[in-house]
């Protein structure tokens, strides 16, 4: 990967989590905590309603790296903190989540890119950076 720099902006996603993705995600993953399909269970928690999994949205988020670089082999480190929970209503629309990505360093032939997670006009993801190998 050439021409790699500071301020280097990745290419976007946007990401739909419906209430099927997260049936699909907890059979994946065997996270069947029924806060992430069940507003029952979410409310007994003081939650404001069905939230989606924490891991599906990180691992989302580093699709802009891994898209961008083109290999996952490539992805040296990973980092996120969970700030939000991206709440997802029970209507076919669910909720959509805009993902990108900045290099803010370079050195030793690793990249450093800062990823954003968008959902409802608020950051949920904080810290969110990935280094990558870029030879």
């Amino acid at each position: 990967m050439s021409g790699v720099e500071v301020g280097t902006v990745l290419p976007g996603i946007t990401a739909t989590f419906t209430r099927e993705t997260l049936v699909r995600y907890a059979g994946a993953s065997t996270d069947f905590n029924p806060i992430h399909y069940s507003d029952r269970a979410a409310s007994e928690l003081g939650l404001p309603g069905v939230i989606a999994h924490g891991m599906l949205t990180m691992g989302t988020a580093l699709r802009v790296v891994t898209d961008w670089c083109g290999d996952p082999a490539r992805v040296l480190s990973y980092y996120v903190r969970f700030v939000k929970s991206v709440l997802v209503p029970d209507t076919a629309e669910g909720a959509t989540v805009t993902f990108g990505g900045t290099v803010t360093k370079v050195a030793d032939g690793v990249a450093t890119v800062t990823i954003e997670a968008v959902f409802d006009g608020t950051k949920v993801l904080g810290g969110a950076k990935a280094e990558v190998r870029l030879d």
